[in-house]
């Protein structure tokens, strides 16, 4: 893959990016969250078409593939989000598209023998015939791997695919690697798992921010080296001075628990604080969030504002204790896309708009006006519908319409994501400003630099566990990556 470029509304995912692969060799491809790997295989895949870029496949050039078409060409994927149908047996999900026929007719039979080799050849007994919904997670895993490898590929891209299994499956994992391998099969592994890349692979390459750094020789790298390379960055002029005056303790939680989620998650918030979460993608930063603000349940842990014990079952709960989240789903969650500017911003608090019995125009509109001033929402006017706005504009509706809440405790997940850096400064900007107000904030985010750049304290999380806290003037990325790959 040469040069390749690749572009969405107000993100450059990929710039002039490179990975060169070898047959019968295991190439680790790594990076944050959003460096880009996943990108560059959609593009490998034949998922995306690149904006710009070569790919050079067995010594010619292939341009504008479907994904049907990688597959015959013999390139095949292991997805992190595993895509299957729940209510199809394992033989007829491994086969699907491309059923073993007799006389006309789908020979079950048939498809469920040469399932049951498959799953052999990765060291897996299962009967074929089961529904994938009756599955494990790692098992429904291991099929997947199996299915890719019943394509005799010559490329093989694993994203991430030690997730869900446990160590036993990881090692039958490995030995089939090391047959493709011996094969002459080549495998591109993605994964965030250090010990196991420098374990398996022959090659690293190093994206970062969507662009190459570097491609190293396994045998002459460690994970220091890793780490560096994927961090190695200075934070830019787009994060303000930071002014805030941390107070009093305005929040605290005790012992939060989620089974099979996270598990003795405690912390506090002082007013004026910025305080921000990391952690790779399964963490659990997202999970913890969403139960404290009553979208899921929590099965053990107390929440306290000011020492007082309170209780949220459920979002409406958490808006009476003026807590506000911004949902790192922007579009699913946190807005209505076919509705007016206007209406998001009051849609989550009606009852201060009300005229009687119906929700009065006039005050409605006015506040809308006050929103867009304050904020700096670039659009015709306050009718405009959401889903013509940009990504930035989007966001700063979502941030409004929590203004309005009146929330004095702000948690902002992936508060950027999806937005161009200009759009970025200016949501920074307003963060420090609220915690400049005497908000007290929790900022979620993927992106090391945005929380170096905004926070005052970090904590982060591994696999549901709190790993380690740090204050500002002890930030270190290099710390941070190592306590969040559990190094």
């Amino acid at each position: 893959m040469v040069d390749i470029c690749k572009s969405f509304p107000g993100v450059k995912a990929l710039e002039n990016v490179n990975l060169k692969l070898k047959r019968g060799t295991v190439h680790a491809l790594m990076g944050e969250n959003g460096a880009g790997k996943s990108t560059l295989m959609k593009v490998l895949m034949g998922m995306y078409v690149p904006d710009s870029g070569r790919v050079v496949y067995d010594g010619r050039e292939i341009s504008r593939y479907t994904q049907g078409q990688a597959i015959g060409m013999g390139i095949t994927m292991v997805h992190q989000e595993l895509s299957y149908i729940p209510y199809m047996t394992v033989a007829e999900n491994m086969f699907l598209g491309r059923e073993i026929l007799r006389n006309g007719m789908i020979d079950k039979n048939a498809m469920c023998e040469k399932a049951k080799e498959l799953l052999a050849r990765v060291g897996v007994s299962l009967d074929p015939r089961v529904l994938m919904k009756d599955l494990s997670v790692s098992e429904r895993q291991m099929v997947e791997i199996a299915k890719c490898v019943s394509y005799n590929a010559k490329i093989v891209i694993m994203d991430e695919p030690t997730s869900a299994i446990t160590d036993k499956e990881v090692e039958r994992l490995f030995a089939v690697l090391n047959d493709l391998k011996a094969k002459g099969v080549a495998i591109i592994y993605i994964s965030h798992k250090m010990d196991e890349v420098l374990k398996i692979s022959d090659e690293v390459t190093i994206l970062r921010d969507g662009t190459f750094i570097d491609t190293f020789s396994t045998e002459n790298i460690n994970i220091d080296q890793i780490i560096v390379a994927m961090v190695g960055r200075e934070l830019s002029q787009v994060y303000p001075e930071k002014r805030n005056k941390i107070g009093e303790q305005v929040f605290k939680v005790k012992g939060l628990k989620r089974e099979g989620v996270f598990h003795d998650i405690s912390f506090s918030l002082r007013k004026g604080e910025i305080l921000g979460f990391a952690g790779l993608m399964g963490a659990g930063r997202t999970e913890i969030m969403r139960a404290i603000y009553g979208i899921d349940k929590l099965d053990e842990g107390e929440l306290y504002i000011r020492d007082e014990k309170i209780t949220i079952r459920h979002p409406g709960d958490a808006i009476k204790n003026k807590i506000g989240l911004v949902n790192e789903d922007r579009k699913g969650v946190g807005l209505v896309l076919p509705m007016s500017i206007k209406k998001n911003l009051t849609l989550s608090n009606l009852n201060k708009y009300f005229d009687g019995i119906v929700v009065g125009n006039k005050k409605e509109a006015e506040l809308a006006d006050k929103m867009m001033e304050l904020l700096a929402i670039k659009a015709p006017s306050k009718e405009q519908l959401v889903q013509n706005l940009s990504g930035g504009n989007q966001q700063k509706v979502v941030l409004g319409k929590l203004l309005l809440d009146e929330a004095e405790i702000l948690i902002m997940d992936e508060p950027t994501r999806g937005i161009d850096v200009g759009a970025k400064a200016e949501i920074y900007k307003l963060i420090c400003e609220l915690a400049e107000e005497g908000k007290a904030v929790i900022v979620v985010s993927s992106e090391m630099p945005e929380l170096l750049g905004l926070c005052d304290r970090i904590i982060v999380l591994h696999e549901g566990e709190m790993m380690g806290e740090v204050r500002r003037e002890d930030f270190n990325q290099e710390t941070l990556m190592k306590w969040a790959f559990a190094q």
